[in-house]
């Protein structure tokens, strides 16, 4: 199963932290959690602008989330959400994926987002395993269909720009769905 990701996080440097991911598969099952635990130090004013003010849980905590290993952790639209401490969101992830066989995991300039996913284990080796240890980018597959990868991607997803841009999981609907489109290119360029 294809499993379309993103995150945001702290800034682009070693040390940052995550503060959301979101998590769409091939039919649209979703997963989006937030971290209460990221450093607040290094929320510089764009990333408070743009991110922690679109976070759906901060500054609501206790309010509005659920426990992944708890029974029947999903709710009635198949969204599975979670907000808490990133051990207790790594559990969360871990139970959602089991779902799955196989994941393959596909991001969006994935350096940054590959590596935060990897470090929720503590290393690349203890990830699970059903996740496929190689991740997948689309900015690869746009320069492979000659398009610029730096394209934005809501026009290229044919998706209007929204105020949930830099949501993990507004991202990940888009980077899902410029997959999505993508891969009929490519199918027509086989045939």
């Amino acid at each position: 199963m294809k499993v379309f990701f993103d995150t945001e996080f702290t800034g682009l440097h070693q040390d940052t932290t995550l503060i959301s991911i979101g998590m769409i598969d091939e039919v649209g099952h979703t997963f989006y959690a937030e971290f209460g635990d990221f450093n607040h130090l290094q929320v510089d004013d764009w990333i408070q602008e743009n991110v922690i003010n679109k976070l759906k849980f901060h500054g609501k905590e206790g309010k509005g989330w659920c426990n992944c290993s708890g029974e029947n952790p999903d709710l009635p639209d198949g969204k599975t959400e979670a907000y808490g401490h990133s051990l207790f969101i790594r559990e969360c992830i871990e139970y959602w994926l089991s779902g799955y066989k196989k994941v393959e995991l596909w991001s969006d300039c994935l350096s940054y987002d590959f590596v935060l996913f990897n470090q929720l284990w503590g290393h690349a080796f203890k990830i699970p395993n059903n996740v496929y240890y190689i991740p997948f980018d689309i900015c690869t597959m746009f320069k492979l269909l000659n398009i610029d990868p730096d394209i934005n991607r809501e026009e290229f997803a044919g998706t209007l720009a929204s105020a949930e841009k830099h949501n993990a999981l507004w991202d990940a609907k888009v980077i899902r769905r410029c997959y999505q489109i993508m891969n009929k290119m490519l199918d027509c360029q086989a045939k």
